[in-house]
């Protein structure tokens, strides 16, 4: 019988694109060109027989134009936390190599990896208040707060929901627009880069796939 996989908790995406990314209404991104992270808490999760409860992930990507157009750059950074068999599981699954339309469009899309970093990854997620932080070593270092109308400190609050969508898989399909209140990526050459003020999606998601044989 081939083993699964299965992975459910938090998401986040934080680019340099407006608020309402582009992404999502398959629109070319704000400024021509992508920079983003996503990471992902696993609240509940599952490599064959390894337990992955608990860690989290992180990818700091850099595209030229479109996301679709390809040519991207990116960095894999994996929690310090877990053990070697939790270390090759993450980075099998966050390769594309077991499945999971977003890990193989990802992976489909950026040629060029950097040699995956093992680093603690804070992780704060509020999503009734969309707001959060993340910080993955020295490389990444984002904080997320509501979105807030023009003129007003009132919360103002934007569900973007995608029926039958590759990345926003949770209960009802659907991601809380937040501001990226900051978002800093110091990796080097083209990922290097810092933005304020930048779209962030908040969602609770689950990817599943099946365990390679050569895993």
């Amino acid at each position: 019988m081939t083993e699964t996989w299965d992975i459910k908790g938090a998401w986040f995406k934080n680019c340099n694109c407006d608020p309402g990314c582009p992404c999502d209404f398959n629109q070319a991104p704000t400024h021509g060109n992508c920079e983003g992270v996503i990471a992902m808490r696993i609240d509940e999760g599952h490599f064959g027989d390894v337990s992955l409860d608990g860690l989290k992930f992180a990818g700091a990507a850099y595209w030229p134009g479109r996301i679709d157009e390809g040519d991207g750059h990116i960095i894999p950074i994996v929690d310090e936390s877990a053990d070697e068999r939790q270390r090759r599981a993450l980075l099998t699954i966050v390769s594309g190599q077991a499945g999971g339309t977003i890990f193989e469009i990802f992976s489909a899309m950026c040629p060029h990896v950097r040699e995956p970093v093992f680093a603690p990854i804070d992780f704060e997620f509020d999503i009734e208040s969309r707001k959060g932080r993340l910080k993955a070593g020295d490389l990444i270092d984002s904080e997320v707060e509501s979105l807030h109308g023009i003129g007003s400190d009132d919360p103002y609050r934007i569900l973007v929901k995608i029926p039958g969508g590759f990345e926003y898989t949770g209960p009802n399909q659907e991601a809380e627009t937040a501001l990226a209140k900051s978002l800093k990526v110091s990796g080097g050459d083209v990922l290097d880069y810092e933005h304020e003020n930048s779209h962030s999606s908040m969602a609770f998601v689950e990817h599943a796939g099946e365990v390679p044989a050569a895993a």
